[in-house]
């Protein structure tokens, strides 16, 4: 991963993947322990909330990006949820 950030209802991450393995497994991998993960940390929060141990969505979206450059990106993905900028 070399960056992430995100908006109150989503994520933005700028990541390096060979392109011969399934990308749809690194989203289901990185959703899964996330959630794991919160539910361990914020179980007393969350079931206030959800009623399902469920805390994505199945969908994602995956955008290539070209004819800009790393450092370009980076800085979109670190500007995110920043409503001066």
């Amino acid at each position: 991963m070399l960056e992430f950030n995100g908006e109150s209802d989503h994520v933005h991450l700028l990541i390096c993947y060979p392109p011969h393995k399934l990308l749809s497994s690194l989203i289901a991998n990185m959703k899964a322990t996330a959630s794991k993960t919160m539910w361990r940390e914020f179980e007393t929060e969350l079931s206030k909330v959800y009623s399902k141990r469920v805390f994505w969505t199945g969908s994602y979206f995956v955008a290539s990006c070209g004819g800009v450059t790393i450092e370009q990106l980076k800085q979109y993905v670190e500007d995110q949820d920043r409503p001066d900028v």
